[in-house]
This record gives C-alpha cells, structure tokens and sequence, in this order.
C-alpha cells in the first residue's frame, strides 16, 4: 500500500505538461518571472513556466534553452536585470527542439553572437527549424526559426567556456535527441551538484503508438536508458525544463522564507526518472487497452 501511494503521489507531483497548440499557449508559457539565483553561478531567467538557465563567469556565460520565438527579449531582460549581458554569452545549449524550448534560441544567437551546441538528432533541427521526422511529435509540432552554424555535442562529453564545465548527458525518448545537463557552482567552499532535466514525457501526436512504431523504433530502449541515466546524475540541486514537473516552484518558496537549504534535495532526479516511467507504462497500457 505504502508503495502505491508513493507512486500515486509521484505521478501528481510530476505531471506532464502537455506540449499540444503551442502557439495557442505562448502567452500563458511566456508569463514573467522574476530572474533569480539558484545557487553560486547559476541563475534562472526562464518564464513562470518554461525554464532557461544561466550558468556566468567572466570568461562569459552559458545559456541553457531559449524559450518560444516570442521569449528572447525577455530572457535577456532576466539577464541584465541580474546585472550581466546578453552579449557576454558564449554558448547556447538546449534540452530538446520543441517549439517552446528553441523557438527562440535562433534570436538569441544573433544577440548574443554565441556559438550553439546540442545533440546530433537536435542539431539538425535547430539548423532547420522544422520538426524532426522520427519525433513522436512531429504530426503536431511547430516549425521555429532555424540557427546557424549549430555544432554537435556526444553523450557525456564536458563543454568549457571559461572556467564553466558542463555535462551534457543524453536522455531521448521525449525526443530522439534530448539532452540533459549537469554542472557544479559553488558559493565560497561549499560546491554543488546542479543538474537541469531534460523532458522525459511519453506524449506524441495521437498518430504516434509508442507500443509499436516504425518511425521511431528505439523510442522504448532510449526512454529506458534516459531513466537510467537520470537517476543516476549527480543531484545535489534539479529542475526540469519546465519546473511545473516537479516542486521546483514549492521549494523554491521554502528557501524565500528561512530555509536556505531547500533547494537542494539530492533524491529529485531519481523521482523524476521513476514518475516518468510510470507515466510511460500507463500510456503502454492505455495503448494495449484500445
């Protein structure tokens, strides 16, 4: 019993966000939030709901997603309200190539002038713009305006800009060329684990059958892997692309009134990996059910 309710409890705490109409959902994505750090060098300068991280230093910073196509003044808004340029980024990273998380990353590379890395299967996306042929979204997702000159980036491979070290972790399935991150930040001598999640949602165009599919047939075996790997990410402070999917926004309150350590909560990227993974087995058996 006290398993069931542990799971039940998990997939509340973690529930999709769907990623359906998105043009029809990019003002309520877009609503402000106040830009703010989240521990040592990293800073949120996301919307209230679709994350976007800023990791500084004065070699230069890294921006990770850039929100929709209407996103981009805002985010370097966030940026400089926090007393850094939008100039001083280097490189811009993504999670995955859906409309809300690089739809504005094309207007933020030429404000910026950075370099744009992501996975192979993403890269090209981003240099396109057009929704990948093997997403399990691609009947319904939108086309974004195409980056230049996008590089690649392997599975735990370690990107520098400056003294900043980030690890890019591949974690498909939502998408075929997701990608999640982790970094250390310190304040004074005590450093931490900062790691920012990738979407691991089965959702797709009703089209898409993750039980059987022709299109994508590794969906299943990627979606395994990318809950393996998730769990086992170095985890001291987390947040997903969108912090809806989970307590980010919950713990983030705790900190503002009196309790410094809330953030941190070593056990959130393993919960995240197991409510996604039910999630998975219940849209499989929605599947079988039809």
């Amino acid at each position: 019993m006290r398993q069931l309710l542990a799971l039940a409890f998990a997939v509340v705490l973690f529930a999709p966000i769907a990623h359906a109409d998105l043009c029809a959902r990019c003002d309520e994505w877009n609503k402000p939030h106040a830009p703010f750090k989240i521990y040592g060098n990293t800073y949120y300068v996301g919307s209230a709901a679709i994350a976007s991280i800023l990791i500084v230093s004065d070699k230069g910073h890294v921006l990770i997603d850039g929100g929709n196509q209407q996103s981009p003044p805002q985010i370097a808004a966030s940026i400089k309200a926090l007393g850094f340029k939008i100039e001083d980024v280097r490189l811009i990273l993504n999670t995955h190539v859906h409309y809300d998380h690089s739809g504005g990353i094309a207007e933020l590379q030429r404000m910026s002038g950075a370099t744009v890395k992501a996975s192979p299967l993403s890269a090209g996306v981003l240099a396109t713009g057009k929704p990948g042929a093997v997403d399990p979204q691609h009947d319904t997702a939108e086309s974004f305006p195409a980056s230049t000159d996008v590089g690649t980036i392997k599975d735990s491979e370690v990107l520098h800009v400056g003294p900043l070290a980030l690890t890019a972790h591949l974690t498909p399935g939502h998408t075929p060329g997701g990608t999640s991150w982790t970094w250390e930040s310190c304040e004074g001598t005590r450093c931490l684990h900062i790691a920012y999640l990738d979407s691991l949602n089965a959702v797709s165009s009703p089209a898409f059958k993750f039980s059987s599919n022709t299109t994508y047939p590794t969906v299943l075996s990627d979606f395994e892997k990318s809950f393996a790997a998730v769990s086992a990410l170095p985890c001291d402070i987390a947040l997903a692309d969108h912090p809806d999917n989970g307590d980010f926004w919950q713990r983030l309150d705790r900190r503002d009134h009196g309790k410094p350590d809330a953030l941190i909560d070593q056990t959130f990227c393993r919960r995240y990996a197991e409510a996604s993974k039910a999630r998975l087995a219940k849209r499989l058996a929605e599947e079988t059910a039809r």
